[in-house]
């Protein structure tokens, strides 16, 4: 069995977007982007909304507490959607 130990895991340290993608930074310094498309309640929330984000567990995920709203980065690896 392969498990990944927290140095392994991706994690974030900051999320932005532009008009078509939510792009999120990674402690290593990678940067991983995902279509906003994929995310029907990131797509059609508030841009103050989209702003108002915070880090889960050690930056394992992302949550938007005004939209209800949870990434896990590794979903975002595995395209999950």
């Amino acid at each position: 069995m392969n498990t990944l130990t927290n140095e392994q895991r991706p994690q974030a340290c900051n999320v932005t977007y532009d008009q078509t993608s939510i792009i999120v930074n990674l402690t290593d310094g990678r940067s991983i982007s995902a279509p906003l498309s994929w995310f029907p309640r990131l797509a059609n929330a508030q841009p103050d909304h989209l702003g108002n984000w915070v880090l889960l567990g050690n930056g394992e995920g992302i949550h938007w507490p005004e939209i209800d709203e949870d990434i896990s980065v590794n979903g975002l690896f595995k395209g999950s959607h």
